[in-house]
């Protein structure tokens, strides 16, 4: 509950007592009767343990029903002291739930039953029969409301914390990629340019060169990932295999000799940015993990409705845990609906291949 609504429903009993009161007056006024100290006393007297009435609902609603009941048997003038145990048992019903009201309720009007004839009057004032069950009711479907409220909230602050672990998933994959795959190339380039600075400075060169570029590249990348997260807008260019020449072209300058067999056509934009995705971490994974792999082929096939992406070294088999890598492609290849496959080959080498639906 809000804190402004908290405070008012909690100096709730003032206005009570005040409306009370003035009613009295009024009465007393038009009846041509007195009033005193004894009957304003005995009027605002039943407001008061309402200040209380959600710490101690079951004490509250006994002493504001024999104040009230009291009063307005009392013969003085004429005032609406029920409100007092009725707000009371309203209270009682939203928090402790209809059974243990509509009890409570039943004692009350037992209790009523035997005042009157303890005193000799009516045996049971109908006005008291029916204020029990109205109570209750609305007591009852405003706890009912405040408990669909409660679900909703934590619904809609679940949902909201699942978005944001997807989305915090999906941007760690982004980094994952764009970092990993850069960094394994200049790794690369940077040993090769190590070696052959002496003695042959020209490949040296074409190596500091493809750095800069993959290190161009990659920040580029970075920079509009970081965009999104700033901005919370997703207005970062999205992978495409449109841009695939760039990754071939980085492969081959790490010494690979890439092949590329199949057209994927024209694609869906998520599945064309997965595509990517994954034939640019299977790439990467060429480069820093397998062993004297000399060739890489990747091939793209359609077929009933999904693209086949394959990429394939011919590296010596090695036999490790997948990484995140791994864990990231099989991930974009289950968003979609698809399949992925990341093994060594009993001939060697390692293979990635994911079915992607269109």
């Amino acid at each position: 509950m809000p804190r402004g609504r908290a405070r008012k429903t909690a100096l709730l009993p003032i206005p009570l007592a005040v409306g009370c009161l003035l009613i009295a007056l009024i009465s007393a006024h038009w009846h041509k009767t007195s009033v005193d100290a004894l009957s304003i006393t005995w009027v605002v007297s039943g407001a008061v343990p309402l200040f209380w009435r959600k710490r101690w609902p079951y004490a509250v609603l006994v002493l504001s029903a024999v104040l009230a009941f009291t009063y307005f048997y009392s013969g003085y003038p004429g005032a609406p002291t029920p409100v007092y145990p009725a707000i009371a048992l309203y209270t009682l019903a939203k928090r402790e739930g209809p059974i243990r009201s509509s009890i409570a309720g039943l004692l009350l009007i037992g209790a009523h039953i035997g005042a009157q004839l303890a005193t000799g009057g009516d045996f049971i004032d109908p006005r008291v029969v029916a204020f029990v069950p109205v109570v209750i009711s609305i007591g009852t479907a405003a706890r009912n409301v405040s408990d669909r409220r409660q679900s909703q909230h934590e619904y809609f602050e679940e949902r909201a914390r699942r978005i944001a672990e997807e989305e915090r998933l999906r941007i760690a994959r982004e980094v994952h990629d764009v970092v990993a795959h850069s960094l394994a190339m200049i790794n690369v380039q940077a040993g090769v340019g190590a070696h052959v600075a002496d003695r042959r400075p020209e490949e040296a060169k074409q190596a500091l060169l493809a750095i800069k570029e993959a290190s161009r590249a990659a920040l580029v990348d970075l920079r509009a990932t970081l965009g999104v997260l700033r901005s919370g807008e997703d207005r970062a260019p999205a992978p495409s295999l449109a841009r695939i020449d760039e990754l071939l072209a980085a492969a081959r300058g790490t010494g690979l000799s890439v092949e590329v067999s199949g057209d994927p056509g024209d694609l869906p934009a998520p599945v064309d940015s997965t595509a990517y995705r994954i034939v640019q971490e299977a790439l990467t994974n060429t480069v820093r993990h397998a062993v004297e792999a000399r060739t890489v082929s990747v091939r793209f096939a359609r077929a009933d409705g999904s693209l086949t992406v394959e990429v394939q070294d011919d590296g010596q088999p090695v036999q490790a845990e997948p990484g995140n890598g791994v864990r990231g492609m099989r991930e974009r290849a289950l968003a979609l609906g698809g399949t992925l496959l990341a093994q060594s080959r009993d001939e060697g080498g390692f293979v990635v291949r994911a079915e992607l639906p269109l």
